[in-house]
């Protein structure tokens, strides 16, 4: 495949990645702007496989395709539920890629440097390149290689905690060592010496104890992030993943992978910093750890939980004429959303007004609600975002609770001091009854109380949450 067509191939490759991220903004268009990405990913592996001066081509088809046959077999087996550590899991394969090409790099550009200027002139693929640089150039791709180790290696070992706490392998409460932020950036401090003194000799001792720090502060930042804040830390991550596929682009002179990258860095951040807002806290204060700060303690809560049992919860909704679902990750965990979309089928068969309330950070992935409710056949226009349906809570008979704490937690605006003060959350408060799918009476993933479970208007559906509904569709009219 000659040049030209390997460039043609690339900018249409591009092309497909950014409708593919452009139809991701709308459910009904999310399944054709999949296929979109698709089939830009194979024609850029095609392109890149079987363009010039590729050397060792039957292993890299035979990589190729032990890569995919393995693919294939994690895809089958994870759940949709399991999503959220899958991407992660998978955002570390990026950093650990990124980490051992930027190494390639450097010994190939050692290699390069020791040979004879006229045996150079007979060099292909990246030794040609690396060949032909000047000095300055050569600092430049240094810096690139530099940049692109240290954020694989942040990358590779965040991803790898953010997979343990989503997966509850690792405690999903905010640890860090003595000394906190203080080591963070000593090991920051560190790093940028080290890249001065890579500069300054090459010596791959310096890439490889910058290598060391940034394994460091990848798995020390992200331990030091509480549960609740997974899902802008996956996000964060999926950005990390871009820009450092971005830096070792540079370092490859590959057009496509600068621009897939940085497609993938910058949809991250923006995607990071939407999360944020919904939470009403700073990028930083995220990343830095902690989930939140206060003041004071926390407000006192006074009253009890309600309990109520499958056939309370029928005669509520039977009187019901409007009802607004609240999924959240409890849901994902129980399997629960193709109970809950027969439930739906049955309210709207009688006539009532049904929808689901969608906050920005419900579950532990963005998006993740809306995933599950679309593999359930749930219709896409009932499916309203948090700023949609807020305000018509007042007028909703049944706010039904499935699984979620902080997105619907009075807390938020009622207490200055509580972990949450000034988040925006759904004010399913606000309806007329309110029934929440709980398995008991615990705080929940991130540890915080929640005063709605007390209100007077509150009941508490205890149990699994399929089992729960499985045992009330029965009892409501088909």
């Amino acid at each position: 495949m000659s040049i030209g067509l390997v460039g043609a191939a690339y900018v249409a490759a591009a092309i497909l990645f950014i409708l593919s991220l452009g139809g991701l903004s709308g459910q009904e268009s999310a399944k054709r702007a999949v296929w979109y990405g698709i089939a830009g990913m194979a024609l850029a592996v095609l392109a890149t496989i079987f363009g010039p001066e590729v050397a060792n081509l039957w292993v890299v088809i035979l990589m190729v395709a032990i890569g995919s046959v393995l693919g294939a077999m994690v895809a089958k087996r994870v759940q949709m539920t399991e999503m959220p550590q899958l991407v992660a899991a998978l955002h570390s394969f990026v950093g650990l890629a990124a980490v051992f090409i930027g190494f390639n790099a450097h010994f190939e550009l050692g290699r390069v440097v020791a040979m004879d200027p006229v045996a150079r002139e007979t060099l292909t693929g990246l030794s040609g390149v690396l060949a032909h640089k000047t000095p300055v150039e050569l600092n430049i791709m240094a810096v690139e290689v530099f940049l692109g180790v240290f954020i694989g290696a942040v990358t590779f070992t965040g991803s790898i905690v953010a997979f343990g706490k989503l997966a509850g392998r690792v405690s999903g409460k905010a640890e860090k060592l003595k000394g906190g932020h203080a080591l963070n950036a000593g090991a920051a401090a560190l790093s940028l010496l080290f890249l001065l003194l890579y500069l300054a000799n090459g010596s791959f001792v310096w890439l490889f104890l910058m290598t060391i720090c940034a394994l460091f502060i990848g798995w020390h930042l992200v331990m030091g992030i509480g549960g609740a804040d997974m899902p802008v830390v996956v996000s964060m991550l999926n950005s990390y993943s871009g820009w450092a596929a971005a830096a070792i682009g540079f370092t490859l002179s590959n057009d496509l992978l600068i621009v897939t990258g940085a497609l993938v860095g910058s949809s991250g951040a923006i995607l990071s910093y939407i999360m944020c807002k919904a939470m009403n806290r700073s990028f930083i204060s995220v990343i830095l750890g902690g989930f939140g700060t206060t003041t004071g303690p926390a407000m006192e809560i006074t009253g009890e939980q309600v309990a109520i049992d499958s056939d309370g919860v029928a005669a509520l909704l039977d009187d019901a004429s409007s009802v607004v679902i609240i999924p959240g990750y409890g849901m994902a965990v129980a399997q629960a959303q193709n109970s809950v979309s027969e439930l739906v089928r049955r309210l709207r068969a009688q006539g009532k007004n049904v929808r689901f309330a969608i906050h920005p950070v419900a579950g532990r992935l963005p998006g993740h609600m809306n995933v599950l409710l679309a593999e359930a056949k749930v219709p896409y226009d009932i499916v309203m975002e948090m700023d949609e349906i807020n305000e018509d809570f007042p007028a909703t008979d049944v706010a039904i609770v499935i699984g979620s704490n902080d997105i619907v937690n009075p807390a938020a605006q009622e207490d200055p001091n509580s972990p949450i003060a000034g988040m925006p959350v759904l004010e399913v408060w606000k309806a007329k009854h309110v029934i929440v799918s709980k398995r008991g009476q615990g705080t929940g993933y991130s540890g915080i109380e929640n005063p709605l479970f007390y209100k007077d208007n509150t009941r508490m559906f205890y149990g699994d949450a399929k089992k729960s509904l499985d045992e009330l569709l029965p009892k409501l009219a088909a």
